[in-house]
């Protein structure tokens, strides 16, 4: 049995941030990371820019620098783990939590397992889920979601050229994977159920995918699903009906939510609306002493932007293990 004071999972942005205040405070946190130091960002496309500025995403009062803008996600790669290694804090990468119990004496006991499939046990008096969501994808629960030509996740359009490509949404990121997609020339389709493009588009980008969208470039089809995935076709329904569009691949970029398995076998409860309970003033769960942090607790904000606020995060978590002691 390994004993720590607290435990960290996850070691995205505001993991590492919370782990910082927790250090503050003169805790020493292990963080569980079932993969790499800030893994969602490595897994964004490859030449991604945030939204926020350099400053919006900083813990641990470590400056940003940069000569954008804003800042490119490999810089974001290269910010997050030089913040780890500055303050020395303590990553078991490639190490996966498999459970969470509370038990009669208040402690934590948890349960992990590392690359090797060896199984570890902690005790732990605090634990902060510092999970994010990029992991769990929306799925469409449809005929042929399975193959082999579907993904939920866009890394970048080389190996889509002059290929037949749907993408199926109308966020930030759908908008974005199709002009990448079309400029190195991919026939793409864009499939949303919405009757007009989302309000949460980037003001800058949208009136070039509009422009495009009206010469012909891409095609976008609103009030509009997917209902089946074949060898050759997406099935589209629409208010005309149902209709095959030919296809190579698709990116079914629908977003994502929280390991709700994990969280219910942690003993956190759901809310109705499916998001994880927690007070906002403290980040504590139903559960004493569990934490969330970043961007597990964001409920429909669930994307890059909302480091900006879930880097606070540990602030709280600290300010409020402080005045229990």
């Amino acid at each position: 049995m390994i004993k720590e004071e607290a435990i960290i999972i996850g070691a995205g942005p505001c993991g590492l941030a919370a782990a910082i205040e927790l250090e503050r405070i003169g805790l020493h946190p292990v963080i569980i990371e079932k993969s790499n130091i800030a893994h969602s960002i490595s897994m964004y496309p490859t030449y991604m820019h945030f939204f926020s500025t350099p400053e919006r995403l900083e813990i641990g009062e470590i400056p940003f620098t940069t000569p954008n803008d804003k800042p490119s996600r490999l810089e974001a790669i290269n910010y997050y783990r030089t913040a780890a290694l500055r303050n020395s804090l303590r990553v078991n990468a490639y190490e996966t939590v498999l459970r969470v119990d509370r038990q009669d004496n208040g402690l934590f006991r948890l349960t992990s397992a590392d690359r090797y499939g060896e199984e570890k046990q902690y005790e732990a008096r605090y634990v902060v889920v510092a999970t994010g969501y990029f992991d769990h994808p929306n799925y469409l629960g449809i005929p042929g979601e399975e193959m082999d030509k579907v993904t939920h996740f866009f890394r970048e359009a080389h190996p889509y050229t002059g290929m037949e490509v749907a993408i199926i949404g109308g966020s930030n990121s759908a908008i974005d994977a199709a002009l990448e997609l079309e400029r190195v020339g991919a026939k793409v389709t864009v499939i949303y159920r919405g009757a007009g493009y989302s309000s949460s588009i980037k003001p800058w980008v949208r009136p070039g995918f509009e422009a495009k969208v009206n010469n012909g470039v891409i095609r976008m089809l609103f009030e509009s699903r997917v209902v089946e995935i074949d060898k050759r076709h997406v099935i589209v329904e629409s208010p005309e009906g149902r209709h095959p569009v030919a296809n190579d691949f698709v990116l079914a970029l629908t977003g994502f939510h929280p390991d709700r398995d994990f969280l219910t076998s942690s003993g956190v409860r759901i809310e109705e609306e499916g998001f994880p309970y927690f007070d906002e003033t403290t980040m504590e769960t139903n559960v004493p002493g569990l934490y969330l942090a970043g961007v597990v607790a964001s409920k429909h904000e669930a994307n890059e932007i909302f480091i900006e606020s879930g880097r606070f995060h540990g602030n709280k978590i600290a300010e409020h293990i402080v005045s229990l002691r």
